[in-house]
């Protein structure tokens, strides 16, 4: 199976997703997170669809991070107020420690693809939220390859964020209103 229909599967999904949504008079949450925005690990009409994108403010390392907090006991006061249970795993172990994955082929995983997101973020978080060039980060020990695929990646995935469904800002500099850069990278 090539990435052609991968895609595909993620746009039937998606498209069904959105019929339940609407059927049942409900707002379809996109799933995507900063990291997978930011260099375009995501299928447009697929993964993508939605109406709001509650995470897409989030590096995907913050989303493991709060994924660990809502499991532990210090999460139980906030859990509680929003009328979840106080105690026991919400999210869980298998789902928390498993290898992030599109899910689209077998035995499939974003390192496939891209770099570790240990690794992938905190260039993203420099270029995006920082404003740092490609060359200031060569220059502090970045790997120059990595970081001019990142920066490919990142200019590439322009077309793809102006489809979005809008992002609930949470940091500094989010995608949406407050980010514009021209759609077309070449």
């Amino acid at each position: 199976m090539g990435v052609t229909e991968e895609n595909l599967q993620s746009r039937i999904r998606g498209t069904l997703l959105m019929a339940v949504a609407n059927q049942r008079g409900g707002l379809l949450l996109s799933t995507g997170n900063k990291s997978e925005l930011a260099v375009g690990y995501c299928t447009l009409y697929g993964d993508m669809n939605g109406g709001l994108a509650v995470i897409g403010d989030l590096y995907k390392t913050t989303v493991f991070g709060l994924c660990d907090w809502l499991d532990t006991e210090a999460s139980a006061l906030c859990r509680a107020s929003l009328g979840l249970p106080a105690a026991g795993e919400l999210i869980g172990a298998a789902i928390r420690t498993k290898p992030p994955s599109a899910e689209l082929r077998p035995d499939q995983r974003d390192s496939d693809s891209l770099p570790d997101y240990a690794v992938l973020d905190p260039l993203l978080k420099a270029c995006i939220e920082e404003l740092r060039a490609p060359e200031e980060l060569v220059a502090d020990g970045a790997d120059p390859e990595l970081v001019a695929r990142v920066a490919r990646l990142l200019r590439g995935a322009e077309f793809k964020r102006r489809q979005a469904a809008p992002v609930l800002k949470v940091s500094g500099r989010a995608f949406g209103s407050g980010w514009r850069m021209p759609i077309a990278s070449a």
